[in-house]
């Protein structure tokens, strides 16, 4: 467990500090443009989908509640965290990195703009992170499943 909580320390930190590089970059002014996809600032004061931006400065006071919450839970089950670490962590990196922005930037900066074929969200690092652990999660909780159902035959 303690290997656990180190490695998603360093793991947190690494991608934290890393979408929060990468946002300085647009921050500071730097665009790209191609026929396919585009990197451009962009300011989100909602959340996915730019959802519930009527509540913007409120936004981050609510996703601070729902991550300690969800602390607290982790703390009480233990086996949770020890089980699902990677995404956890990835979802704190990126949770906690938007939040971030929201703070020091109003809102959330993104900046990946995919056009091609179709107008997509524009989204950031934080918001593949978030992505990705919810894809490990669901995999795990498959695998749980999987498991579960080999040992009651």
């Amino acid at each position: 467990m303690k290997n656990k909580i180190i490695l998603s320390i360093l793991l947190f930190s690494t991608l934290f500090v890393l979408d929060q590089y990468v946002k300085s970059i647009f921050v500071n002014g730097w665009e790209w443009h191609s026929e396919v996809f585009s990197l451009v600032l962009a300011y989100n004061y909602g959340v996915a989908f730019s959802m519930f931006a009527f509540l913007a400065e409120n936004l981050k006071y609510i996703q601070i509640a729902i991550l300690t919450a969800v602390v607290i839970y982790l703390i009480v089950n233990k086996e949770v965290f020890d089980l699902y670490y990677i995404p956890i962590t990835l979802l704190f990196a990126g949770g906690l990195s938007n939040v971030f922005d929201r703070f020091i930037h109003g809102g959330v900066v993104d900046y990946f703009y995919w056009h091609y074929w179709f107008d997509f969200a524009i989204f950031n690092l934080a918001d593949v992170l978030i992505d990705i652990a919810v894809v490990l999660i669901l995999i795990e909780q498959y695998r749980q499943y999987k498991k579960e159902k080999l040992q009651k035959q």
